[in-house]
């Protein structure tokens, strides 16, 4: 038999992955991009709206949320006193193939400018949103102000992006458009896999640099 708890909590256990529910605006908002300007991109990580953004991902998100681990930001979009869309950034993959590959990079260089690349580990444009070239716009946004907040909270640049996109669903469009550029493929294989076949769905890579020379920054070795 096993000892009685030593302590009791009154917070209801919630997996991991779950967020509270929220209660927003669903009606449909259907306008061009014009006029919805200007939109409001706001930085939530340790504010006030990060409760809201972590719901909107797990009601609306095929992937639902999931707490990053280590650096990470999260942006809100808001357009006519509505949030439109949702992004989250982390640190990048440890090891990628078609990246590495692209970027030209040591394996010393690797390990020491990994966290000079930030990865999008979720983009959601609202399902009832209905705004041509939104998508690609929030995009393009986003990664001209990315390296500079992620300076302000964690002291170092970013000058690489990078995302998964899953062939069998998107098609990865709004990337393409904001000039993303397709690296290759992922094996299939988890970084925990124990045998050479694929046991998760083949997704396409697809980068973006944010400074003309960041193959000679990602390759330094240099301190």
């Amino acid at each position: 038999m096993l000892p009685a708890p030593r302590w009791l909590t009154t917070k209801p256990w919630r997996p991991r992955t779950s967020a509270p529910p929220v209660s927003v605006d669903t009606s449909p908002l259907v306008a061009s991009l014009g006029q919805l300007r200007p939109l409001q991109m706001r930085q939530v990580r340790r504010s006030a709206d990060e409760e809201l953004f972590n719901a909107l991902l797990a009601q609306y998100h095929y992937l639902g949320y999931q707490q990053p681990v280590g650096a990470h930001l999260k942006y809100l979009v808001w357009g006519a006193g509505r949030p439109l869309a949702c992004a989250a950034w982390a640190s990048a993959a440890r090891h990628l193939g078609p990246r590495d590959r692209f970027i030209g990079w040591s394996a010393a260089a690797r390990r020491r400018n990994l966290r000079l690349l930030a990865y999008n580990t979720r983009f959601l444009i609202l399902p009832w949103v209905a705004v041509p070239h939104l998508a690609s716009h929030v995009l393009a946004r986003l990664a001209a102000r990315l390296s500079a907040d992620w300076q302000q909270l964690y002291g170092h640049p970013i000058y690489f992006l990078e995302t998964f996109v899953d062939p069998a669903r998107f098609r990865g469009t709004c990337y393409r458009a904001a000039n993303w550029r397709v690296l290759g493929r992922t094996t299939g294989r988890g970084h925990n896999a124990r045998s050479m076949r694929p046991t998760q769905p083949v997704k396409e890579i697809l980068g973006y640099p944010l400074v003309a020379d960041f193959r000679a920054r990602l390759m330094s070795t240099m301190p």
